[in-house]
């Protein structure tokens, strides 16, 4: 029979070796992990998904560089695969490589004739380039491919818009949300093209965007900034007040505020509180300074005036409405020394 003292040691190591096994099990990394795919690609190496998969992961982290090196490995071991074709055409497209991008792009379309996707992308690549016959064919390609693709509707509204021809872009939205309620880009750009023509219509459309997105400070100044132009006062306050919730450092909707208070309601001292708060978020914020300047110009505190236009000139040299401002200052007795 072992000494106790050998009985105890062997117990110990037995329960280490037992141990082992699962402590090792808990050090792994999370599946899915760039660490994991990477283990798998030591496993794996002529596994072209797993560089695709390590590609799309690198491009979250910025590693463009190794990302598209991933791309074009797994390419090399699938040639085939029109998908991967596609991830470096999107890659090279963001980082402004577009001849390499619609070569890609090009090539999916070749690999994988019935591809809708692999059309819509060379379209928008046509598009960021201006080439709207090009990026419509294609489109309209896409669409017989698939007649219900509310993304590819989408698509032909923003060529339409790109190209000028706002009714045609109309009708493009309205179709991409026919067939699909939940597009929520198209709904704002219904929603911004129905507000440059005053059309009440729009604040429908930015309804609509809300409703799929109650948070989104986009759909919520831009509906305000209808309101506002609609003369609808107190609906821009309200929603520019809801952007102060959500996004309380977002100097616009300070500005925006500050300018209904000003200009459509006649509160000089609420108006330049919030142009004061859209100045602190903002530094820089050249209207800012104006528009404040304005509400002490229209209490008659004219030095105050003086400094927040001259601030805006030495931002904007060029501000207009600044210049002016010190112009009126003048007439008043006001001597001006730096313009």
């Amino acid at each position: 029979m072992r000494p106790l003292f050998l009985q105890l040691l062997f117990a110990s190591a037995l329960l280490v070796a037992c141990e082992e096994p699962a402590g090792r099990a808990a050090q792994q990394p999370p599946e899915g992990s760039l660490a994991w795919v990477e283990q798998r690609i030591l496993e794996n190496p002529n596994d072209a998904s797993l560089y695709a998969q390590r590609a799309q992961l690198l491009e979250r982290v910025d590693s463009t560089r190794a990302a598209e090196e991933d791309w074009k490995r797994a390419i090399s071991l699938d040639e085939d695969n029109a998908d991967y074709r596609l991830g470096l055409g999107d890659l090279l497209f963001r980082k402004v490589r577009l001849t390499d991008a619609e070569q890609r792009f090009q090539e999916a379309v070749a690999l994988a004739p019935s591809s809708v996707a692999a059309r819509t992308k060379l379209s928008e690549l046509y598009l960021a380039q201006n080439r709207f016959t090009e990026a419509m064919t294609v489109a309209n390609d896409a669409l017989r491919l698939d007649p219900q693709d509310a993304k590819t509707y989408n698509l032909k509204g923003w060529i339409h818009r790109t190209a000028g021809d706002t009714d045609l872009a109309i009708s493009s939205y309205q179709t991409a949300v026919e067939r699909d309620p939940g597009l929520y880009d198209a709904y704002i750009s219904l929603g911004i093209l129905h507000a440059a023509r005053r059309d009440p219509l729009a604040l429908a459309y930015y309804d609509n965007a809300l409703a799929l997105r109650p948070s989104s400070v986009e759909a919520l100044y831009d509906k305000g900034i209808c309101a506002q132009d609609m003369g609808q006062d107190s609906l821009a306050l309200a929603l520019y007040a809801r952007i102060k919730e959500v996004e309380p450092r977002y100097p616009l909707a300070y500005y925006n505020s500050g300018f209904v208070l000003l200009e459509m309601q006649g509160k000089r001292s609420e108006a330049r509180a919030e142009f004061t708060r859209a100045i602190q978020l903002l530094p820089d914020y050249v209207d800012a300074y104006y528009s404040r300047g304005l509400t002490y110009e229209q209490e008659g505190k004219l030095d105050s005036a003086l400094a927040d236009y001259q601030q805006a000139l030495r931002l904007a040299p060029g501000h207009t409405d600044a210049a002016k401002g010190l112009g009126r200052l003048e007439d008043r007795g006001v001597k001006v020394t730096v313009r």
